[in-house]
């Protein structure tokens, strides 16, 4: 009589079965381990390689570095702000252009054209830095050069169009189109499958309630898309800081430091400089190169962190 309810009791609640761990489950999770700690491992690496062959080159003198540079941060610098500057002038341009696209392949255009101009899109990430290098100088310079002799002329007065106008359009203007168009294709493809994945029903809703095209797209699909639009960003950022080829091509190297757009002076950035420079470059001022390497994986880590810090912030 006293065994009875401890059997009910006991059938009431059953042991759980343990879970059945499968060979596939195993496999695939040392695979994500490994492969995780192998992209941490190669970071690693390669940071350690460019501190240890960076060296040399913070301890030079005056007269072993390119240029004549007194130190080492007196040759870093000007190439800095060329990197810095003519990234930031390419977003400025490639931005709204790339945010307006993605929102009329995902939102305007009818659906048998849109996936043909998306189609378009991924094709332009896909064509080589040397090409948009050379059309940069054979038809881009040329055909702003009429451009930039008026801005010189009737907006003179604004320093950013001061000073001795160039005479082939090879410009620092002319630099930043060129990162500006290499951007758009990255940005938009990122920005468009954000606005795809917008609710529905938030869309239908606000559209149900009398709101226009744009209000929808304002209030229901932006605020959706905030951390994609973020992302999108650094990442046209990361490929128009690290750009070499396509500066290379149209600036030649310089150790100026202006914020003049239209002059044949032109500061340069550190990717085009080692492009240039590496192949005869040997001794202090191959450190030199590879030191200025360290700034630029530097500056390029930490905009991504800032990146991150951006979106979890807005996630949350």
């Amino acid at each position: 009589m006293t065994t009875a309810p401890a059997q009910q009791g006991s059938s009431l609640n059953p042991p759980k079965p343990k879970a059945v761990v499968r060979v596939g489950d195993r496999v695939f999770s040392a695979a994500s381990v490994i492969s995780g700690s192998l992209i941490l491992l190669v970071l690693a690496l390669v940071a350690a390689f460019l501190v240890w062959q960076s060296i040399p080159a913070f301890t030079a003198k005056a007269g072993e570095l390119p240029s004549g540079a007194g130190n080492f941060w007196e040759f870093v610098g000007p190439l800095v702000f060329g990197t810095v500057w003519s990234a930031l002038l390419a977003l400025v341009m490639a931005v709204p252009l790339a945010l307006g696209i993605a929102l009329f392949i995902s939102h305007f255009a009818p659906r048998r054209i849109a996936p043909v101009l998306g189609y378009v899109i991924d094709l332009l990430a896909a064509v080589p830095s040397v090409v948009y290098g050379l059309w940069g100088i054979v038809v881009l310079a040329r055909f702003v050069q009429p451009f930039y002799a008026f801005l010189n002329e009737y907006f003179g007065w604004i320093p950013l169009f001061s000073g001795q106008l160039s005479g082939t359009g090879r410009t620092i203007l002319t630099a930043s189109i060129v990162l500006a168009v290499m951007a758009i294709p990255i940005m938009t493809a990122v920005m468009r499958e954000i606005f795809l994945q917008a609710p529905t029903l938030n869309e239908e809703a606000a559209l149900a309630l009398g709101a226009t095209r744009w209000e929808m797209i304002r209030l229901s699909v932006l605020p959706f898309a905030k951390s994609g639009i973020v992302s999108a960003i650094m990442l046209g950022l990361g490929r128009a800081l690290g750009e070499t080829m396509a500066i290379a091509l149209v600036l030649s190297v310089s150790t100026n430091v202006t914020f003049q757009l239209l002059t044949s002076l032109n500061p340069s950035t550190i990717a085009a400089n080692i492009a240039l420079q590496f192949a005869e470059a040997s001794g202090t001022a191959l450190n030199a190169l590879i030191a200025t390497g360290l700034i630029l994986f530097v500056i390029t880590l930490v905009i991504n962190m800032l990146a991150r810090a951006v979106v979890r912030g807005r996630a949350s």
